[in-house]
């Protein structure tokens, strides 16, 4: 029998009934957006906080002492996010402890530090733990130069992430470069979702989801296709344009702003290309797409020519 106090007593119930509603990406956070005004400390300034915002909306309205660095929110007006997936946007409370500030709505006379020990370490710590699970082979990615994660690595001095980096090319996945439009490198991608939104909310294509889970999650596609070209993207190119890191780059860009070094190109850093036997089309809908459009629509009658003296004589 173990002595681990986590098997004892199990008798008499967990604390947290089984039924509590957990969402994936959000665990137990309140809804974004407070419901009323409210009037707040951050870092010793009083900031006036309208209906709707957030505890990042109250941190960029001032000067704050650490760096929030909130990868995985966009503006809100565009509908996408907040969705608390990087946790770099950690912020203290005296009231909550130590939140997500993207998506905790603000509270009247609530302060907020963003420099203390616990807030700065949690955001470190995610920050590395992105790090760990990305492709750093940064001079050659087509987002060098314009990639908010290198941005906020250069920022906050991080010169070895303490969780190591993926390097190994065992374990790149592929890059699919089947679409003329969008090219995927999901060795850059940090699962911040944006992508995901931006094709299901805002464009309302519903092309992009993300599946697996734990380790194993990665940018997919809803109607299961291998890549791009057999999915039914329309290359509007939305997702490429939230992007925050090199993962999905629009095909013109992806080598704009590399720096090239003989026989080592973006291509050849992964462990291979998926998608290259297409032949680029100028539509800028995948086969999938039209054959969708098209199926179920009548077929057009076309009148019979009428007849004319030519066509006594055969």
């Amino acid at each position: 029998m173990s002595t681990d106090p986590i098997w004892e007593d199990t008798t008499t119930g967990a604390d947290v009934p089984l039924t509590e509603d957990i969402a994936p990406g959000t665990a137990n956070d309140p809804p974004a957006g407070s419901t009323e005004a409210a009037t707040l400390t951050v870092d010793g300034q009083t900031v006036e906080a309208s209906v709707g915002s957030t505890l990042l909306d109250a941190c960029e309205a001032v000067e704050t002492d650490g760096d929030v660095l909130a990868l995985c929110s966009y503006d809100d007006e565009e509908q996408i996010g907040p969705r608390s997936e990087c946790r770099t946007c950690m912020v203290e409370t005296e009231e909550h402890g130590v939140v997500p500030s993207c998506s905790f709505p603000v509270e009247d006379d609530m302060t907020v530090s963003t420099d203390t020990e616990s807030a700065s370490e949690a955001r470190d710590v995610n920050l590395d733990l992105i790090l760990s699970n990305h492709n750093l082979l940064c001079t050659t990615c087509g987002a060098n130069g314009r990639c908010d994660l290198q941005d906020v690595a250069i920022e906050n001095d991080v010169e070895e992430p303490r969780y190591g980096v993926l390097h190994d090319r065992s374990q790149l996945e592929p890059i699919d470069d089947s679409s003329p439009f969008i090219q995927i490198d999901r060795n850059k991608c940090i699962l911040c979702n944006r992508c995901v939104e931006a094709c299901n909310d805002v464009q309302v294509e519903g092309v992009l989801r993300m599946e697996e889970s734990g380790g194993e999650t990665r940018i997919g596609f809803q109607n299961d296709a291998d890549t791009m070209m057999d999915s039914t993207c329309v290359s509007c190119g939305h997702c490429a344009t939230v992007c925050p890191t090199g993962a999905l780059v629009e095909q013109g860009l992806v080598d704009a702003t590399t720096l090239p070094v003989p026989g080592f190109t973006h291509k050849n850093s992964a462990e291979g290309i998926v998608g290259e036997d297409y032949e680029r089309q100028r539509t800028q809908m995948t086969p999938m797409k039209r054959e969708g459009d098209t199926r179920n629509e009548p077929r057009v009658s076309r009148p019979e020519p009428a007849a004319t003296a030519e066509d006594d004589w055969l």
